[in-house]
């Protein structure tokens, strides 16, 4: 990729109303703090499912990214297969999301490079899979916040380089 192309990102999971739409808030709101919201293109999420197509996050996830000053603005859609050819980053929650893609993908191809979004986590960094929190408690959207900052930084530090921002 050029130095002047910009990047084009979709967050994924299963239904794309919890960990997605969170994923997607947080990331854009690391990259802006980093200077780097004009590398991008699209920063975006969808879900694997047709479940919650046209609907707003979970409350308990939009709550979460307020309580840390991120502004969660999404509606719920489903992958497309157009997603492989427009994006240059998909990046599922879990491996179950990661197979789903892969499934979806058949042998298409794309220019996209589909992998787990917990790849950027770091050395040593902990859970890498990002849990679906839906049937628990307000704490899995507090462990799902965390994991999506901390993901995001490792993103942005080894596409952009640890000294940008």
């Amino acid at each position: 990729m050029g130095s002047n192309e910009k990047i084009s990102v979709l967050m994924v999971c299963l239904g794309n109303i919890c960990r997605s739409p969170m994923a997607e808030a947080v990331f854009r709101h690391v990259a802006a703090s980093k200077n780097l919201l004009s590398k991008f293109d699209v920063i975006d999420s969808a879900g694997t499912g047709a479940y919650h197509v046209g609907n707003r996050p979970d409350s308990r996830s939009t709550a979460e990214c307020a309580k840390n000053g991120v502004v969660v603005e999404h509606r719920a859609r489903q992958v497309s297969l157009e997603d492989f050819e427009r994006f240059d980053y998909i990046l599922a929650m879990d491996e179950e999301n990661l197979e789903d893609l892969e499934r979806k993908r058949g042998g298409r191809g794309g220019k996209a490079r589909v992998m787990l979004f917990g790849e950027f986590a770091g050395e040593g960094e902990g859970k890498r899979v990002v849990e679906d929190p839906y049937y628990g408690g307000q704490r899995g959207f507090e462990v799902n916040f965390g994991q999506c900052w901390r993901f995001s930084e490792g993103f942005l530090g080894r596409v952009f380089g640890e000294d940008e921002g």
